[in-house]
């Protein structure tokens, strides 16, 4: 294979953001070779580019691309260079790239960018729906961006208060059986929620906001009875509701209020034999105008690299194995 090089100019020479680009002894850099298969070599703001022609077209638009998310203020992490990346494979070349440059999500610490189709899909459909379902394999940044798009409309007074909502029964753990009060019970399993409170609006500002109630959180079974209007309504883990539970939730919505519902129907944790809301709604809901499906895939996830993979294996996995299945049935019936 031949062998190509780029010198690339990043401007301004600028030292703190370059030192932002690279990362920690260099892991930005290390981490778009190992994904792209070449070689990045620097000097101050010069990067010198040496693999394939597609692997140093790639890298290079990766490079200018993040540098120019530091000129923001955004401080670069694994996480936001995978989401960078996985914008270089083709099945993410269709989508509308001067569309998704201007879907910057404001939050006082940061400016949250949507990366990618499925994401910049779901924050479009945040915008536009009062109901929106964010479906896909954990990792996939759907809960991270319902709260960035939650904190949002708080900040522009579009919503009065956040309410934070999550089923409460895991692994057949009930609230009664966790200690401390109701917010001490539920706190374990809202902690992805709080985490990118703290995240977007500072620890002491989230514990004020949910003192003064302005951010409220909630298990999925103290909903019933309300009714709740010029609100952002974040229902997370929303698989391991029952057809009954999703049908009051969605109930409950009043005027001026946004819900955001998320959920991975691969990991349910309900009894056996009982139906999950998720995947029951989603079929009762289909082509409702107003009501926002976004479908993320084991490609969209944006943690450590080995779990799109893990991913990728289980489904794979699971296809096989209705497939085995299947063909047993059909021998059974023959």
């Amino acid at each position: 294979m031949t062998n190509h090089t780029l010198s690339l100019t990043l401007i301004p020479d600028n030292a703190q953001r370059l030192s932002n680009l690279c990362g920690r002894l260099n892991e930005h850099i290390h981490q778009i070779e190992s994904f792209l298969t070449l070689n990045i070599q620097q000097r101050g703001n010069v990067f010198q580019l040496s693999g394939s022609e597609s692997a140093i077209a790639d890298g290079g638009h990766i490079l200018e691309s993040l540098y120019q998310d530091t000129a923001h203020g955004n401080l670069l992490n694994p996480s936001m260079v995978h989401l960078a990346l996985q914008e270089t494979m083709p099945s993410e070349a269709d989508g509308n790239d001067g569309e998704v440059e201007q879907l910057f999500i404001k939050t006082p610490k940061s400016s949250v960018k949507p990366r990618g189709k499925h994401q910049s899909e779901y924050v479009r459909s945040i915008h536009q729906h009062d109901i929106n379902f964010g479906i896909g394999p954990a990792g996939t940044g759907k809960t991270y961006l319902a709260v960035a798009c939650a904190v949002e409309a708080l900040l522009k007074e579009e919503v009065n208060r956040v309410l934070l909502v999550r089923p409460a029964v895991e692994a057949g753990e009930k609230l009664g059986f966790l200690p401390g009060d109701l917010a001490q019970k539920i706190d374990p399993y809202l902690r992805p929620l709080y985490d990118a409170l703290y995240e977007m609006l500072g620890f002491e500002k989230v514990a004020r906001l949910i003192e003064k109630n302005v951010i409220e959180v909630a298990p999925l079974a103290y909903m019933r009875g309300r009714t709740l209007n010029n609100s952002f309504i974040i229902l997370d883990e929303s698989q391991n509701t029952t057809s009954s539970q999703m049908k009051m939730f969605l109930t409950r919505i009043g005027f001026g209020s946004t819900a955001v519902i998320t959920g991975d129907v691969t990991q349910i944790d309900l009894p056996k034999g009982t139906r999950s809301g998720l995947i029951h709604v989603s079929k009762v809901l289909a082509g409702i105008n107003g009501i926002g499906f976004t479908y993320f895939e084991a490609k969209d996830v944006v943690r450590h690299r080995l779990v799109q993979k893990i991913v990728e294996a289980y489904d794979e996995f699971d296809r096989s194995s209705v497939s085995t299945l299947n063909s047993k049935d059909s021998a059974q019936d023959q």
